[in-house]
Protein backbone atom coordinates (compact mmCIF):
# COMPACT_ATOMS: atom_id res chain seq x y z
CA UNK A 1 0.00 0.00 0.00
CA UNK A 2 3.36 2.29 0.83
CA UNK A 3 4.33 1.98 -2.63
CA UNK A 4 1.15 2.99 -4.21
CA UNK A 5 0.24 6.11 -2.36
CA UNK A 6 3.84 7.78 -2.95
CA UNK A 7 3.42 8.06 -6.78
CA UNK A 8 -0.31 8.68 -6.14
CA UNK A 9 0.89 11.61 -4.29
CA UNK A 10 3.44 12.80 -6.48
CA UNK A 11 1.18 11.98 -9.26
CA UNK A 12 -1.65 14.80 -7.61
CA UNK A 13 1.07 17.49 -6.94
CA UNK A 14 2.12 17.50 -10.62
CA UNK A 15 -1.70 17.68 -11.20
CA UNK A 16 -2.15 20.85 -9.37
CA UNK A 17 1.09 22.23 -10.68
CA UNK A 18 0.01 21.58 -14.49
CA UNK A 19 -3.24 23.10 -13.47
CA UNK A 20 -2.38 26.66 -12.67
CA UNK A 21 -2.03 27.89 -15.92
CA UNK A 22 -2.13 31.19 -16.92
CA UNK A 23 -5.36 31.93 -18.39
CA UNK A 24 -6.57 34.55 -21.09
CA UNK A 25 -8.33 37.83 -20.31
CA UNK A 26 -11.92 37.48 -20.61
CA UNK A 27 -12.56 41.49 -21.03
CA UNK A 28 -11.73 43.14 -24.43
CA UNK A 29 -8.25 44.73 -24.43
CA UNK A 30 -8.62 48.33 -23.32
CA UNK A 31 -5.70 50.89 -23.97
CA UNK A 32 -5.08 53.80 -21.23
CA UNK A 33 -6.79 56.80 -22.19
CA UNK A 34 -4.21 59.32 -23.67
CA UNK A 35 -6.70 62.35 -21.62
CA UNK A 36 -8.94 63.43 -19.26
CA UNK A 37 -12.23 64.90 -20.56
CA UNK A 38 -14.06 66.97 -18.07
CA UNK A 39 -17.60 67.49 -18.80
CA UNK A 40 -17.92 71.22 -17.01
CA UNK A 41 -21.31 72.37 -15.77
CA UNK A 42 -21.98 68.69 -14.94
CA UNK A 43 -24.00 67.45 -11.69
CA UNK A 44 -21.69 68.61 -8.44
CA UNK A 45 -18.69 66.17 -8.37
CA UNK A 46 -20.07 64.42 -11.35
CA UNK A 47 -17.56 65.95 -14.35
CA UNK A 48 -15.54 62.96 -14.16
CA UNK A 49 -17.85 60.02 -13.30
CA UNK A 50 -18.09 57.79 -15.77
CA UNK A 51 -21.16 59.28 -17.74
CA UNK A 52 -21.84 62.59 -16.04
CA UNK A 53 -24.90 64.25 -16.70
CA UNK A 54 -25.56 68.23 -17.47
CA UNK A 55 -28.96 69.44 -16.22
CA UNK A 56 -30.43 72.03 -18.33
CA UNK A 57 -33.51 74.78 -19.31
CA UNK A 58 -35.82 73.79 -21.90
CA UNK A 59 -36.00 77.52 -22.32
CA UNK A 60 -32.51 78.92 -23.79
CA UNK A 61 -30.14 77.13 -25.85
CA UNK A 62 -27.75 74.21 -24.43
CA UNK A 63 -23.93 75.20 -24.38
CA UNK A 64 -22.67 71.52 -24.02
CA UNK A 65 -18.51 72.58 -22.85
CA UNK A 66 -15.57 70.32 -22.25
CA UNK A 67 -11.98 70.42 -20.67
CA UNK A 68 -9.26 68.27 -22.39
CA UNK A 69 -6.42 67.71 -20.03
CA UNK A 70 -3.21 65.40 -20.91
CA UNK A 71 -1.68 63.91 -17.69
CA UNK A 72 2.20 63.93 -17.14
CA UNK A 73 3.02 61.37 -15.24
CA UNK A 74 6.94 62.06 -15.00
CA UNK A 75 6.96 62.64 -11.44
CA UNK A 76 4.18 60.02 -10.66
CA UNK A 77 6.63 58.51 -7.81
CA UNK A 78 7.48 61.78 -5.99
CA UNK A 79 4.77 63.06 -3.87
CA UNK A 80 5.99 66.32 -3.96
CA UNK A 81 5.30 66.59 -6.94
CA UNK A 82 2.90 64.28 -8.49
CA UNK A 83 0.75 64.41 -11.68
CA UNK A 84 0.49 67.34 -13.66
CA UNK A 85 -2.92 68.36 -15.43
CA UNK A 86 -2.07 69.93 -18.58
CA UNK A 87 -4.21 71.17 -20.94
CA UNK A 88 -4.50 70.12 -24.76
CA UNK A 89 -4.87 73.10 -26.83
CA UNK A 90 -5.61 72.72 -30.51
CA UNK A 91 -7.02 69.12 -31.01
CA UNK A 92 -10.19 68.76 -32.78
CA UNK A 93 -13.05 66.65 -30.99
CA UNK A 94 -16.46 65.64 -32.27
CA UNK A 95 -19.52 65.59 -30.26
CA UNK A 96 -21.73 62.70 -31.07
CA UNK A 97 -25.22 61.12 -30.51
CA UNK A 98 -25.37 57.73 -29.17
CA UNK A 99 -26.74 56.26 -32.58
CA UNK A 100 -23.67 58.06 -34.25
CA UNK A 101 -25.68 60.76 -35.82
CA UNK A 102 -23.27 63.77 -35.85
CA UNK A 103 -24.10 66.79 -33.71
CA UNK A 104 -20.99 69.34 -34.14
CA UNK A 105 -16.77 69.69 -34.19
CA UNK A 106 -14.62 71.90 -32.49
CA UNK A 107 -11.32 72.78 -31.58
CA UNK A 108 -9.97 73.06 -28.16
CA UNK A 109 -8.65 76.40 -27.27
CA UNK A 110 -5.16 77.16 -25.53
CA UNK A 111 -7.07 76.23 -21.90
CA UNK A 112 -8.00 73.04 -23.81
CA UNK A 113 -11.49 73.69 -23.73
CA UNK A 114 -14.26 73.70 -26.08
CA UNK A 115 -18.04 75.01 -26.31
CA UNK A 116 -20.60 74.28 -28.60
CA UNK A 117 -23.87 75.98 -28.73
CA UNK A 118 -26.69 73.78 -29.90
CA UNK A 119 -30.63 73.89 -29.54
CA UNK A 120 -32.67 71.13 -28.35
CA UNK A 121 -34.46 70.83 -31.90
CA UNK A 122 -30.58 69.91 -32.93
CA UNK A 123 -30.31 67.81 -30.37
CA UNK A 124 -33.51 66.19 -31.60
CA UNK A 125 -35.70 66.19 -28.60
CA UNK A 126 -39.44 66.46 -29.34
CA UNK A 127 -41.98 67.69 -26.83
CA UNK A 128 -43.83 65.40 -24.27
CA UNK A 129 -46.48 67.58 -23.99
CA UNK A 130 -49.22 69.41 -26.40
CA UNK A 131 -50.12 72.53 -24.03
CA UNK A 132 -47.27 75.05 -24.60
CA UNK A 133 -47.30 76.44 -21.25
CA UNK A 134 -45.89 73.45 -19.53
CA UNK A 135 -42.42 72.39 -19.61
CA UNK A 136 -42.09 70.47 -22.77
CA UNK A 137 -38.82 68.58 -22.74
CA UNK A 138 -39.05 68.07 -18.90
CA UNK A 139 -37.27 64.63 -17.97
CA UNK A 140 -35.71 63.71 -20.98
CA UNK A 141 -31.81 62.92 -21.46
CA UNK A 142 -29.95 62.62 -24.59
CA UNK A 143 -26.89 60.76 -24.24
CA UNK A 144 -23.74 61.74 -26.13
CA UNK A 145 -20.22 60.98 -26.96
CA UNK A 146 -16.75 63.08 -27.59
CA UNK A 147 -14.64 61.90 -29.51
CA UNK A 148 -11.38 62.68 -30.27
CA UNK A 149 -7.33 60.93 -31.09
CA UNK A 150 -4.49 62.82 -28.75
CA UNK A 151 -0.73 61.39 -30.24
CA UNK A 152 -2.41 58.95 -32.98
CA UNK A 153 -4.75 57.33 -29.98
CA UNK A 154 -8.41 57.62 -30.13
CA UNK A 155 -10.63 58.46 -26.92
CA UNK A 156 -14.23 58.70 -25.93
CA UNK A 157 -16.12 60.23 -23.68
CA UNK A 158 -19.54 59.81 -22.54
CA UNK A 159 -22.09 62.15 -20.96
CA UNK A 160 -25.41 62.98 -21.11
CA UNK A 161 -27.84 66.19 -21.06
CA UNK A 162 -31.33 66.12 -18.99
CA UNK A 163 -33.86 68.70 -19.20
CA UNK A 164 -34.68 70.10 -15.67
Amino acid sequence: MKNILTPLALLACLGFITACEKAEDPFVPREVAPALVQIINATYQTDFATEPNVPSDSTAPLALKIRVLKLDKTNILDHTKGIDSIPVPNLNVKLLKRDGTALGEGTTDASGTLTLTKTWAELGLVPNYANPPLKYYKGQIIRLSWTGAIDGVAFTRFSSVSVR
